[in-house]
């Protein structure tokens, strides 16, 4: 009798690794030597969802509850996590001279979203380039200012978690307050949201700017990535400044450079990264709202951030204004966009509301908690953003497995989720068409 071999699609074995590690994660929190008093087994799957996601949502505090072996383990999780398994998967065997075969390549393909196999592994070398470079840097920058305060090992020890945490977009932090008592320093603002800004961008776009120098040589992808990127941060600014300025629990009692600070702050980490320089849980609804919107739209493909992308919202955006100019082709930058893009941009979208939607009622249902803190943690999960009014520590049992999956969710993408689960297929017949009423 033969044996049966299961064989996994691309985006089922990513899924299956991808749960691994985050299992192995949290095995590894659970030991008494990671924390400073035992914690529940469905606190570190949390903690450990929360690293590998590169969200920053906490149940537990990550400066007081874990010892700094726990706090290196969540640190390698996040690295993990942000940089890619198949990724560290693709150095090691380079490492080891070993070859890198044609399904190694599909799945780093599928993992970093690249639209095609060839060039992967020299994306991979770049990416740990780009990444080790950009890290190690500001962590020098970060020690200017941490290691007169805290001392030479504490100071560095900060320095190196914080990096690697703004850089992959995690959001963890070994302050109780995150980075509110830093709110007018520049210094730390300035290098925080570098690293998260740069880490959102994408891996694809670093090394298309590393390799091109010139924006005109640019691909379309990049240059969609940067004018966006620039606007949407420029508008979300504005916005928040506005909207908190007189607020007492916010901007209120800021002088006018901290304003500018926090809101600058504020508008770039909610597009994935998660610190937070003011308190979250006393801002205007309407600021509250904003953000959910921009955590939901996320940072950029291939990069560390999460949410549906950047790129995506973009399309759906200009879909949207060239079926009301009652244009045929949907043009971006001079550049004519595949009809299959829009069905993509499209099908992420509903997958993502579908999910969001879901757990925002299933946890209306469970928690006793307001409706929008409820929202808030929901997005924030799923755009592994890791912002949080304070309702996560709050949750249930089953409100936290909710909050676990919606995070592995906005990491490994609805789409590849789906893939996964289901069993694709050619359509063997093709069927006549016919007119229906919209609108």
């Amino acid at each position: 009798m033969k044996k049966q071999i299961i064989k996994l699609t691309p985006p089922q074995l990513l899924v299956s690794i991808f749960g691994g590690g985050i299992i192995i994660g949290a095995l590894l929190l659970m030991m008494p030597v990671s924390t400073t008093e035992p914690i529940r087994w469905v606190d570190a799957l949390f903690t450990s969802t929360s690293a590998m996601t590169v969200t920053g949502l906490a149940v537990v505090d990550t400066g007081t509850r874990f010892t700094v072996i726990g706090q290196i383990i969540i640190m390698l999780l996040i690295q993990i996590g942000g940089l890619g398994i198949m990724s560290f998967a693709v150095l090691i065997f380079m490492m080891l001279g070993k070859k890198i075969g044609f399904k190694e390549r599909m799945l780093v393909q599928q993992a970093l979203n690249q639209t095609s196999v060839g060039g992967v592994v020299l994306l991979v070398k770049r990416l740990f380039i780009f990444s080790f470079l950009i890290e190690f840097v500001a962590l020098i920058f970060l020690a200017i200012r941490w290691v007169p305060e805290f001392g030479w090992s504490k100071g560095l020890f900060f320095s190196l978690f914080h990096s690697i945490s703004a850089f992959n977009n995690a959001g963890f932090g070994l302050l109780s307050d995150n980075l509110v008592q830093y709110v007018g320093d520049p210094i730390i603002n300035i290098t925080i949201s570098f690293l998260f800004i740069i880490g959102g961008l994408g891996f694809t776009v670093l090394a298309d700017m590393w390799v091109k120098k010139s924006y005109k040589k640019l691909t379309l992808h990049s240059k969609i990535m940067i004018i966006s990127t620039f606007a949407i941060n420029v508008t979300a600014m504005l916005f928040i400044f506005f909207l908190e300025y007189s607020n007492s629990h916010t901007l209120g009692n800021l002088s006018l450079g901290d304003k500018v600070w926090a809101s600058y702050f504020q508008a770039v980490t909610t597009r994935t990264a998660g610190f937070n320089t003011i308190d979250l849980a006393h801002l205007h609804d309407a600021t509250v709202f904003l953000m959910v919107l921009l955590m939901f739209i996320g940072a950029g493909s291939a990069s560390t951030g999460g949410g549906i992308k950047l790129t995506t919202f973009v399309v759906i955006v200009f879909s949207v204004w060239a079926f009301l100019r009652s244009r045929e082709d949907i043009v971006l930058l001079k550049r004519r966009l595949l009809p299959l893009h829009v069905f993509k941009a499209l099908a992420i979208t509903m997958i993502s509301i579908m999910f969001v939607f879901g757990a925002i009622f299933l946890l209306n249902i469970s928690e006793n908690l307001p409706f929008v803190k409820i929202m808030f943690e929901v997005v924030s999960a799923f755009g592994t953003v890791g912002l949080s009014m304070g309702a996560t520590p709050e949750l249930s049992y089953f409100g936290r497995v909710i909050i676990i999956f919606i995070m592995f969710l906005g990491k490994v993408g609805p789409l590849t989720l789906a893939f996964s689960l289901s069993k694709q297929k050619r359509e063997a017949v093709r069927y006549p068409n016919e007119d229906i009423m919209l609108g």
